[in-house]
């Protein structure tokens, strides 16, 4: 196979089928060879048929959890360089896809030179402002909820028992996008 083409490959996988296909469509245009997947599945069959480069890969894949994706190709793919990409950002996800396999994570909206940068590699910046003041206590909330969902495996039930709330109290709050700092 050639190196060259192999390493313009890229994986996206989103079950929102707009913001997927306009993404591929960003990435074409910017040179790479895109393959699409809106469920885990059809993911890992398009990894086994192309073995792209490159895999951007949604938090959220319908019912499914992108962790679980990323778990699988860094396993099976080690040589694959994953970027997460999500709507529902939280410190506890964030660290949960690096030590999953993930390179890189990315809240959306995401620039397509954004995404590029962070799929080429861009060093880390050791310069970045830090916060003037400290994480609001909705959003303290939203990142200790987000830390319990991921100790129960995404099971709603268990971390709502786990947080003494009721289950339905609990997926109310998750429906609601992530508080800003």
């Amino acid at each position: 196979m050639n190196d060259e083409k192999q390493q313009s490959r890229l994986l996206i996988v989103d079950d929102d089928q707009a913001f997927c296909n306009a993404l591929a469509r960003n990435m074409q245009r910017r040179g790479f060879e895109v393959f699409k997947a809106l469920d885990s599945k059809a993911a890992l069959a398009l990894a086994d048929e192309h073995q792209p480069a490159y895999g951007i890969i949604d938090l959220r894949i319908g019912e499914e959890s992108g962790l679980d994706l990323v778990r699988q190709l860094a396993e099976k793919y080690p040589q694959m360089y994953l970027l997460v990409l999500t709507g529902f950002a939280s410190i506890a996800t964030a660290v949960e896809a690096i030590k999953l396999g993930a390179v890189q994570y990315l809240t959306k909206p995401a620039e397509p030179e954004q995404i590029i940068a962070a799929l080429k590699g861009d060093a880390a910046n050791a310069q970045v402002p830090l916060p003037e003041k400290p994480m609001s206590v909705r959003r303290l909330e939203w990142e200790h909820i987000q830390k319990v969902l991921q100790e129960h495996n995404g099971n709603i039930s268990a971390a709502a028992r786990a947080l003494g709330m009721h289950r339905r109290t609990l997926q109310r709050k998750l429906q609601k996008h992530p508080v800003k700092q």
